[in-house]
């Protein structure tokens, strides 16, 4: 049985299988087919944070292959009523795959331990996996290719930023980071990182100019993410000069894109300009996640599409 936790043990092949499904999966929804692939599948959803994108694309995806899906409020208990053992035990005994959003990794990793069924990360503190892969082939598309690509992140290094550096090492993409040296990776995380970049480059610096030189796509996320709400003010400091406007965009090539996971604070993380300029990929990107997060149900539960 598989469960995507995080995308540090996926193998480059798993995830070349999932953009190959989500690739066709895509296509037919374009052309107006809703392949029903998990017909009478159930997926059960427990978000302890707000969600738009995450919610939806999993919702519609999995309405659109065949299979049904609930969302799992405070009623439910979780994590209050029973330990999260005896509750994913009763649960993953009735359903086909749980989907977690949660505060704190550790409450995935522990669903994950106690279920009989497939467990998909909705986003944690540590790892935003469908995030990541969605990013990754939205890259692909947009460029035909991801040989060569160079992926450039001007931020701290949390959750997305991890969670990239994981698929851009699987795939051969270049990774760099832009921000100030105390919201870089742990030295520890660092060097294993670079471990894990064989045909690609790993790199960090609080210069986002030179970060940007020869990228792909810059992309950025919000300086305080939820649950760092108490630290807003001084990151808007510490973050002032990383801010992604025309003049950084300048810096990369014509033909580099910009991303962002959303929601974005408009004049603050980056500004409207760059959002709404041609260069700009956010819708697709949104988009993209109903796209991958459907093969990766797919893949999950052991179909082919």
């Amino acid at each position: 049985m598989r469960h995507l936790v995080t995308l540090k043990n996926v193998s480059t092949e798993h995830i070349q299988t999932i953009f190959a499904l989500s690739a066709d999966l895509k296509s037919k929804f374009q052309e107006g087919v809703r392949e029903p692939l998990l017909p009478g599948r159930v997926m059960a959803m427990l978000f302890e944070k707000q969600s738009l994108r995450t919610r939806v694309s999993f919702q519609a995806g999995m309405a659109h292959l065949g299979g049904t899906s609930m969302m799992l409020g405070e009623d439910a208990g979780f994590g209050k009523r029973e330990s999260i053992a005896d509750f994913t035990h009763v649960l993953s005994a009735m359903v086909d795959v749980i989907v977690v959003r949660a505060k704190a990794h550790a409450t995935v990793e522990a669903v994950a331990e106690h279920s009989a069924c497939s467990v998909i990360n909705g986003l944690t503190d540590y790892s935003h996996p469908c995030q990541a892969l969605a990013d990754l082939f939205t890259m692909r598309e947009q460029f035909g290719t991801l040989e060569g690509a160079k992926l450039t992140w001007v931020g701290d290094a949390n959750n997305v930023a991890r969670s990239l550096a994981f698929a851009c090492a699987k795939l051969g993409v270049d990774f760099a980071v832009a921000c100030p040296a105390n919201y870089a990776f742990s030295p520890e995380e660092t060097t294993e990182l670079q471990t894990m970049f064989n045909s690609s480059d790993f790199s960090c610096t609080d210069d986002p100019q030179a970060a940007v030189a020869g990228a792909s796509a810059v992309y950025t996320d919000v300086w305080a993410s939820m649950g760092q709400e108490a630290e807003q003010e001084q990151r808007i400091k510490d973050f002032a000069d990383y801010q992604v406007n025309e003049q950084l965009m300048s810096s990369a090539p014509n033909e580099a894109v910009f991303m962002h996971c959303l929601p974005a604070k408009r004049g603050q993380e980056v500004t409207d300009a760059v959002m709404d300029s041609p260069s700009s990929v956010i819708v697709e990107q949104a988009a993209n996640r109903m796209h991958v997060q459907k093969g990766v149900l797919a893949w999950l539960l052991g179909v082919q599409g």
